[in-house]
């Protein structure tokens, strides 16, 4: 027998218990399957967290259900769909299909809605059967933004019922807003400069909110498609949910966005968080993790009086969909939801096929479990077919002349995804999987005309990704948890050291000058002489980072010299096809400058340890296992 909840169970007359649900930061990830690793898993899938639905549902009263965006991109499903089968007019996204068919309530737009283009969006939103929000997206500016045309419904007012603790049905109007971060604009500028604009996220809730009261809203839930950040809002803030809380008029929010759960201790101390009660400034919050990890509960227990509902008391919850423990590895806590198996099972079969189409050979193994220490095949192989592409394309140019480099980051290097998440292409054939594994995103192809000043500094941002060490120091952890490994570029073409004895120059999440004195790049270099800081050079990069994703001097949009039509992993392909075999030579270009007398721990998957010996850019000791699953390796510096 199910428990109730404490709010259903021991509500009174005219009380009532509302659990809301969440998912958020699917990425097309709806079975339980790895399909760059071509196999199943059990930390991800909407079939998982769904199976967890019903369960929780029937803890309490009364509930409802909600997506928190970036459900359109993210996975080989997500590319097949773009891609190769397409969106024509009445076609259904297996991912809208799903949700249809769990009876979600709601859901709100998030940032990768946007990667494939707005025409691929609106086919792909309009067979849902429950509305899109977006507040601050918009595609004709008002005076105030409840004068604004959006892109799709700003808010929806649901009329419900609930039923009290003696079984009494009252009704009810739930409000759900929604917001994206106003980031969109650069990241994917290619698909909606000219053709949308967005707000701050705080100013259009303040413009809203008072008009979801006036047309009889009783409770009012922000789908935040944004992290908990700073308390402190700055105009166009990425991270808005906390001073979002402290709009009056909002009851709770979903978060998302940052791939993270909440309630949870890695937001201890943070300036109007409260872990305990699963607050932000009060208010109930909740972020169901990524991938279908985690569903997201808050729990509302509300009173009617004269008419009016109230919020009394509050919980908040993120339930997995998994374990992982030092001992027994990942164990699943939740089965399979035969509806999601089933309402995807052909798109499921068909993108098997697609990620299995061969495109070519690599003599070499293609992995990133020690990209964070120069050792990285899987970037090196981005970073050539950039370069190609690019002195191609210039070939005939007055450009051609200046210097081409390429930047490349190791998009999966563990971290908060887990010991698993790396990039291991094995040598033989490369199927169109694994160049969806060596880049995930969709972003096109950039080149951007900087100076050697900015290279340097390009890189000083980069190397946020190390802790600061001290000299003579023994053991210290090398990688800063706060920083994630897509924005730590790698630039080829020039050779340079980090100084992990400097501390940062720039804030790891913002980009914003810390110290400016800090001077962690050294011996940097271009055809073996220090690089000159006024000599100019262009960088092959991607759209997200061309057009300042990620906050990197020299690259804030106004630097771009060209944009190209393919995406990078076009290029990839097509770099593999035309080499047939890839014999990757290891260009060693950057390192660590050596500290005496130092070691440091680098923590990456298990499975790095048959490729240990092929490092040759440090010494390397095997230290065990954390007790996160992580291979630990101790580095002499």
């Amino acid at each position: 027998m199910v428990a109730l909840h404490p709010f259903s169970a021991h509500a009174r007359p005219n009380q009532a218990h509302l659990r809301i649900l969440e998912t958020t930061d699917l990425h097309v990830h709806l079975f339980p399957y790895d399909y760059y690793a071509d196999r199943p898993v059990d930390t991800v899938g909407l079939s998982r967290t769904a199976s967890l639905i019903n369960a929780v549902r029937a803890e309490a009263a009364n509930s409802m259900l909600v997506d928190n965006g970036d459900f359109l991109q993210g996975n080989p499903m997500g590319d097949y769909i773009a891609y190769e089968r397409g969106m024509k007019d009445g076609d259904m996204h297996p991912v809208i299909t799903a949700l249809n068919d769990l009876n979600f309530d709601a859901a709100t737009l998030g940032n990768h809605e946007f990667n494939y283009g707005l025409d691929f969006l609106m086919k792909s939103i309009v067979g849902a059967a429950f509305p899109l929000l977006s507040a601050n997206v918009i595609l004709q500016r008002g005076g105030t933004p409840t004068g604004d045309k959006t892109l799709v419904k700003p808010y929806a007012i649901l009329d419900r019922t609930l039923r009290d603790g003696t079984g009494k049905q009252h009704p009810i109007k739930i409000g759900l807003i929604g917001f994206v971060p106003p980031q969109i604009m650069v990241w994917d500028r290619q698909h909606l400069e000219g053709n949308v604009t967005t707000r701050d996220i705080l100013e259009t809730a303040r413009a809203y909110i008072p008009e979801m009261k006036e047309s009889g809203a009783d409770v009012i839930i922000a789908l935040s498609h944004s992290g908990i950040g700073s308390a402190t809002h700055t105009d166009g803030m990425e991270h808005a949910s906390v001073p979002l809380a402290k709009v009056d008029g909002i009851d709770a929010l979903m978060t998302g966005h940052s791939h993270l759960v909440f309630p949870d201790p890695m937001f201890k101390g943070m300036a109007g968080v409260d872990i305990e009660r699963g607050t932000l400034h009060g208010k109930p919050a909740a972020m169901g993790g990524f991938w279908g990890s985690h569903l997201g509960i808050i729990d509302l227990l509300l009173e009617r009086d004269a008419g009016e509902w109230r919020v009394i008391n509050h919980a908040s919850q993120a339930r997995p969909i998994y374990q992982r423990d030092q001992k027994n590895g990942v164990t699943a806590l939740a089965g399979d939801d035969p509806i999601v198996l089933n309402a995807v099972e052909k798109e499921h079969k068909e993108t098997l096929a697609y990620i299995r189409r061969p495109v070519g050979k690599t003599n070499t193994p293609l992995h990133s479990y020690f990209a964070l220490l120069g050792h990285a095949p899987s970037v090196q192989i981005v970073s050539n077919a950039q370069s190609w592409y690019l002195r191609k394309l210039l070939k005939g140019s007055p450009l051609y002349d200046l210097p081409i480099l390429s930047a490349v980051a190791p998009y999966k290097a563990g971290g908060r995804a887990g010991p698993e998440y790396f990039t291991d292409v094995p040598a033989g054939d490369i199927a169109i999987k694994n160049v969806a594994d060596l880049y995930l995103f969709p972003n096109t192809v950039r080149a951007v005309r900087i100076t050697g000043a900015q290279v340097k500094e390009w890189l000083e941002r980069a190397a946020g990704m190390f802790n600061q060490i001290v000299a003579g120091g023994r053991d210290s952890q090398l990688l800063n948890p706060a920083f994630s490994s897509y924005n730590f570029d790698t630039i080829a073409g020039v050779t340079y050291q980090i100084d992990l004895s400097q501390p940062l120059k720039y804030h790891p999440h913002t980009g914003e000058v810390l110290d400016p004195s800090a001077n962690r790049i050294v011996n940097l270099m271009w055809n073996n002489r220090s690089i000159d800081p006024a000599q100019e050079f262009i960088v092959a990069t991607n759209s997200y980072r061309a057009e300042g994703g990620g906050g990197f001097p020299g690259a804030d949009g106004s630097t771009i010299m060209f944009e190209a039509p393919d995406t990078v992993r076009d290029v990839v392909v097509r770099y593999i096809v035309e080499h047939g075999t890839i014999d990757l030579v290891e260009d060693k270009n950057w390192g660590f400058a050596p500290l005496p007398d130092t070691t440091i721990l680098f923590e990456t998957g298990p499975k790095a340890r048959k490729y240990s010996a092929n490092v040759t850019s440090v010494a390397l000791e095997d230290a065990g296992d954390t007790a996160e699953g992580f291979a630990c390796f101790r580095v002499t510096l």
